[in-house]
């Protein structure tokens, strides 16, 4: 038998939207690994912790590799054939705008544009919409309104050449780990560099913060309106470029003028001094980048806030200059691909817009498509009430989990359950939403698909297959033109291969254009397969050779892409550089200095910026100021007096369909929490590692208490990634309300009415098993990945229970050797099973929270145990003197424990560098870095003590 050789394909990292190129090895033994692409412009061979463990998630467990219906297996033509004849008799019977599709910022762009041109240029519907709502919409809405065109001014160079870097609402070092470490190095090599962190939590990113603006949930509306003000009354304003490139200056000054200082402080529970230290320093840092992420997004006046920082940014001129401008960083892979497309409602393909009739023919034209979406569809909220009430009567749901991520979560739930016909096209066989379905299609995932993405800063890249498709499942592309061509549109949806739709849907940004719109790749319309396989990260605008660029009298800056041409779609990043010996060469001295032009690059590749000399996309080619008036938003009530925060956490994604697979990235977090402050617990007798529950007037869930201080009093923060697959009782977007922003539909995920109470355990758990538990009768239960099986946590409202029978279920292994511990006076109980040498499962009951070390626990499933003595140790809980206990996780991309941690701190270690030296711990992605410091503030204070 031919042994195939080692192969290592260039691709793309399907995490956050910060687009990290990734370099996937596939072994001879068809083993994968996986690294940073050290050519690749987003990260420069940087990855973070999700990332460095994409090869432990593409294993085939729990994998749908068959079409079913109604639960059945069917081949691939019973299953497209009963979709499209279904959508097309629910349209016959009930009109276009009874059917709706649900996407995803998983979905490549090629697979995005074939369902936007499904639905709104064939069906004639616009009832297309993605969770990329949940993330960015209010930025699209706020750039629209502002630039007339959805369009990111900045490039991730900017924040490396920048004075002052403002976070809004964004915790980077969890969430944009890679571009948190850009802005470390940059600050490292540029000391004065300013970062200004505006967050109710101090979070882990407030590690490089010299100044945290512990602002009140909301209260960025009147912070940059009150910025506005102060910029008017202290004379901080670029005159000259409001006068020639912008309009509305006068009415929103004067609405932001509403509240004095006193006023704006009251708004935003910051102190009249850190308003005015804030607020000076913006005024005199001519090169301020301010980077907002979700908690500007999700608000029900999030758009409010987008527009509010980027009229600072107008009335300074401080937009699309060498590290000046407003950036919003994206929260999935492919949110800009989307946008690109029109994925959203409210849009149409190539950033053309639905309302506007010239675009609607304008498209319809290209598409030779029979009709055209007229107006905006359902945007994600109003879209699953109409799937509740009836309006839409077939749904198909691609690449993401609604039932557990949308807003009042259960609702949704009801509502898809409840809905005629149901199709979901997804990777997973198990998933909350999945098990809703009529009919499943199975997926191609990561590794095994072809296309294209767009990262935070518009650079598109290459997510490349360099594993087979298994089973039946197929591209999502393919899925939808299949469906397409038996509704009777084949002509339209006859494509062989994603470089033909690239090429398409790049004809199509280029069709008519001439420079009118912001979104043009057309050097890149009808690639060919060759050059589309070869194909280079560039960023666009790449309009075709001899077509404008920039509209009338728009100049790029120097060294600018829009001077030197788009990429050759063959070349390489080494010859795209230009030589060190060239006068200026960006290449003299990495990220040592800013070049005579202005500009800053990295390994010879330049950014292109919108918006530095004005000519924005609206009519008049100005930009207009958004009148604001700052308002404030009381949703506490006496009975949920408190204010929930919901997000992410470091080491997983979304509903963790994927990262939930692997043993490294559940061990630094491994069950549902909420962050209390010390005098919230106190005030409602909370201690840490109680289970809590937290409720809404929408519902209930039960979590982990993690009592801090870095949480702001009044308010809770729970992580949103936990789901009925991985936990009982804590899907926390059951507590949500479907309360939107009015202009983009953005839910306000990050303000919820909320209480909370101890929950009245009788006894508390924790077990690890080489099997997958199923521990459903126990009142709170979270089970996570480990090496050699599973760890979970549980707990319990009823202490009458026979803990043999409960361990015998739990382990699934009925012919097992138990040993046992009992002391039902003290509540503890603890067994063992072992199937011959190995250990089937261990089970320790408390009173209280489990004092077992979960990590030795865990590595006990991957030893062999002969003696009686080291099995009675596992009985007993503790680890010999030969074991020394690592303690819970810090560092996930090496495993370092905290205790591996405090042992090379009392060994001498007393910087993150010498912690990293002597363990790695901190060496590779950096986002634990803030941790392992805390760690040693901590042990040094204890030392001195």
């Amino acid at each position: 038998m031919e042994i195939e050789e080692a192969r290592e394909v260039r691709t793309t990292c399907p995490y956050c939207g910060v687009g990290c190129g990734v370099l996937a090895k596939v072994s001879a033994d068809g083993e994968v690994s996986v690294r940073g692409d050290p050519d690749h412009p987003a990260n420069f061979g940087r990855l973070c912790s999700k990332g460095s463990a994409l090869a432990e998630t593409i294993d085939l467990d729990g994998r749908l590799l068959r079409p079913e219906i109604d639960g059945r297996h069917a081949g691939w033509d019973e299953a497209l054939d009963l979709v499209a004849s279904t959508f097309s008799q629910t349209i016959a019977e009930h009109g276009p705008d009874a059917v709706a599709f649900y996407v995803s910022g998983q979905l490549l762009t090629e697979d995005y544009y074939v369902a936007n041109k499904l639905m709104k240029g064939f069906v004639g519907s616009a009832n297309i919409d993605t969770n990329s709502r949940l993330c960015m919409a209010s930025s699209v809405a706020g750039h629209r309104r502002a630039f007339g065109s959805d369009t990111v001014p900045g490039t991730y160079e900017d924040l490396e050449l920048a004075d002052l870097i403002v976070l809004v609402g964004s915790n980077l070092a969890w969430c944009h780990p890679v571009l948190y470490q850009r802005i470390a190095a940059a600050r490292e090599k540029r000391p004065e560099m300013k970062i200004v962190l505006v967050d109710p939590r101090r979070t882990m990113t407030a590690d490089i913060a010299d100044m945290h603006l512990a602002i009140a949930p909301d209260g960025d509306v009147a912070l940059f309106t009150g910025l506005l003000a102060y910029l008017g009354r202290h004379n901080a304003l670029d005159r000259a470029y409001i006068t020639a490139h912008t309009t509305g200056f006068g009415q929103a000054l004067f609405a932001a003028s509403a509240l004095d200082l006193a006023g704006i402080a009251a708004a935003t529970g910051l102190s009249e001094d850190e308003l005015v230290r804030f607020y000076s320093l913006f005024a005199a840092t001519p090169q301020t980048v301010t980077v907002y992420s979700q908690g500007v997004n999700q608000s029900s006046s999030g758009t409010d806030k987008v527009n509010a920082i980027i009229n600072c940014h107008l009335a300074t001129g401080r937009i699309g200059k060498p590290g000046a401008g407003p950036f919003s960083v994206t929260g999935q892979p492919n949110a800009m691909g989307g946008r690109e497309v029109g994925g959203m409602a409210n849009m149409l393909a190539a950033h053309m817009e639905i309302e506007n009739p010239e675009h609607r023919d304008r498209v319809r034209r290209f598409w030779n498509a029979p009709e055209i979406a007229e107006k905006p569809g359902l945007k994600a909220v109003e879209m699953f009430k109409g799937v509740a009430d009836g309006r839409i009567k077939a749904l198909w749901i691609m690449a993401t989990n609604p039932v557990d991520s949308m807003p009042d979560a259960d609702a949704v739930e009801a509502a898809i359950k409840a809905c005629p016909f149901v199709v979901v096209s997804d990777v997973l066989a198990r998933t909350d939403t999945v098990r809703h379905a009529h009919v499943r299609l199975p997926a191609a995932a990561w590794g095994e698909k072809d296309g294209t993405v767009t990262n935070s800063e518009r650079r598109i890249s290459r997510q490349r297959a360099f594993l087979g498709v298994p089973g039946e499942a197929r591209p999502d592309w393919w899925i939808i033109a299949e469906v397409g061509k038996r509704m009777g549109f084949g002509e339209a949806f006859s494509y062989d291969a994603p470089a033909e739709i690239f090429g398409e849907h790049a004809a199509l940004s280029r069709f008519e254009n001439d420079g009118a719109r912001d979104f043009d790749i057309g050097t890149y319309a009808g690639i060919d397969d060759e050059s589309y396989e070869r194909l280079t990260p560039f960023q666009w605008p790449a309009p075709s050779q001899g077509a404008p660029l920039w509209p009338a009298g728009h100049l790029p800056l120097k060294g600018g892409d829009g001077l030197l041409g788009p990429p050759s779609l063959t070349a390489n990043v080494a010859e795209r550089a230009p030589s060190p010996n060239q006068p200026n060469s960006p290449l003299a001295g990495e990220m040592s200095g800013r070049t005579e032009g202005g500009a800053q690059t990295r390994h010879g590749l330049s950014s292109t910026r919108f918006f530095a000399d004005g000519n924005f996309y609206t009519p008049d080619r100005k930009a207009k100021f958004i009148a604001i008036r700052p308002a404030t938003d009381t949703r506490t009530t006496p009975e949920f007096p408190l204010i929930l925060n919901t997000g992410r956490i470091r080491d997983h994604w979304h509903t963790m369909t994927r990262t939930g697979k692997s043993p490294r990235l559940s061990q630094h977090i491994a069950e549902p929490f909420v962050e209390i402050h010390p005098a919230d617990a106190q005030q409602f007798g909370i201690g840490d590692a109680d289970i809590v529950r937290v409720s809404s007037p929408r519902g209930e869930v039960l979590v982990r208490a993690l009592i801090t201080a870095r949480q702001r009093r009044g308010s809770v923060f729970a992580p949103m990634h936990w789901t009925d697959q991985f936990a009982g009782r804590s899907r926390l977007d059951t507590l949500t309300a479907p309360l939107v922003d009015p202009v983009s539909g953005q839910p306000a995920l990050k303000h919820v009415a909320a209480r909370i109470e101890k929950f009245a355990a009788k006894t508390f758990g924790f077990a690890v098993t080489r099997t997958r538990p199923e521990p459903a009768t126990a009142a709170y239960w979270a089970v996570a990945r480990c090496r050699g099986g599973w760890r979970v946590e549980l707990a319990f409202d009823d202490d009458a229970i026979d803990w043999a029978a409960f361990a015998g279920a739990l382990f699934h292994a009925p012919a097992a050797e138990m040993l046992a511990y009992h002391d039902s006076d003290a509540g503890q109980h603890r067994i063992a099973a072992f199937d011959g040498d190995r250990l089937a499962g261990a089970l320790f009951i408390a009173a209280g929270p489990v004092a077992v070390s979960r990590g030795w626990a865990a590595e006990q499933l991957e030893d062999t145990h002969t003696s009686q003595r080291e099995r009675f140790r596992i009985v007993a809980g503790r680890a010999g003197a030969d074991r020394p206990d690592a303690g819970a996780t810090v560092c996930s991309c090496f495993s370092v424990g905290v205790n591996q941690i405090v042992a090379a701190v009392a060994a001498g270690c007393t910087t993150v560098e010498a912690v990293g030296g002597a363990l790695k711990a901190g060496t590779n992605c950096g986002s634990c870095r803030s941790e392992i410091r805390a760690i040693i503030q901590t042990n040094r204070v204890q030392a001195a003590e």
